[in-house]
């Protein structure tokens, strides 16, 4: 067989290989995407629920339920920190998923600019207001929490400061990773409760110590933040690659997180974000 007839036969199934893991890659995404925006909406209404409407009526007591040592009743300046923290959280999970719709990016530019603005600067106002938190009073966690978290603030500013620049300076492709490197750390405080109820649940909480100075509460002080942000450098160098088996790998990890998601999501709905929103709701 010539060498040309080797091309004709090998071009084809080459292509068809690659328009595969193209498809794979694409829904695959979409799948963990849908899954993100569903999930990171549910607790972003949860987080205005439970910890702004805990505020709103003076109770502020009550953030200690799920984490103690959140509410310093003798550190005022902490307490309006952390208090910024959650109410930016809140908003910028909710408004991140419309953010990363491109239909209304195209369709409403205005409308995706001036939401950006609210996001970013809610993003800036979250990172800054655990930080003050961290540095008045420090978390339960002593000193790989503070490190820890600390970073994660630092990172979600730098984030932000990025996303806008970019945008600013209409560079879209860096605007766009930039925001989905930001949106990456803003469900870090989502997945954080979801990580430490599952292994709960599964490992039997073994390594977690109720002061959070066990060997597992110092993984989780980095663990919530560091694989979103390795999924999405994942997702952004597999758009821009051409090669069908890092898209196929990479579709392996969203289908592997989509999973996780959806269980974490359905029994978090059902036992405390559903509950805490429909209570709000009824109030």
């Amino acid at each position: 067989m010539s060498d040309a007839t080797q091309l004709d036969v090998q071009v084809p199934s080459q292509s068809r290989g690659a328009a595969m893991s193209e498809t794979v890659f694409r829904w695959s995404g979409t799948a963990l995407v849908g899954t993100v925006w569903t999930s990171a909406t549910l607790f972003g209404l949860y987080i205005l629920a439970f910890y702004a409407g805990a505020l709103a009526e003076g109770q502020v007591s009550k953030w200690n339920q799920n984490l103690p040592g959140l509410y310093e009743p003798h550190a005022p300046a902490a307490t309006s920190g952390l208090g910024l923290h959650f109410f930016a959280g809140g908003v910028i999970l909710i408004l991140g998923c419309i953010q990363l719709i491109g239909k209304v990016r195209a369709r409403w530019p205005a409308l995706h600019r001036w939401i950006g603005r609210i996001y970013v600067s809610a993003a800036l106002l979250a990172g800054l207001g655990g930080m003050t938190f961290i540095l008045v009073v420090g978390t339960i966690g002593g000193r790989v929490m503070d490190i820890g978290f600390g970073l994660y603030g630092v990172l979600m500013v730098l984030a932000a400061v990025q996303t806008f620049r970019y945008a600013r300076a209409r560079l879209v492709s860096q605007h766009r990773a930039w925001a989905l490197r930001l949106f990456a750390l803003a469900i870090g405080s989502w997945l954080y409760r979801m990580d430490y109820g599952f292994w709960l649940l599964l490992g039997g909480g073994r390594g977690h110590t109720h002061d959070f100075h066990g060997p597992f509460d110092h993984v989780m002080a980095f663990f919530f933040y560091v694989p979103n942000l390795l999924i999405v450098e994942a997702f952004i160098r597999a758009q821009s690659s051409a090669s069908p088996k890092f898209k196929l790998a990479a579709a392996g990890l969203f289908a592997g997180a989509t999973g996780f998601l959806l269980l974490g999501t359905y029994y978090f709905t059902k036992l405390y974000w559903g509950p805490a929103i429909l209570q709000r709701l009824g109030a």
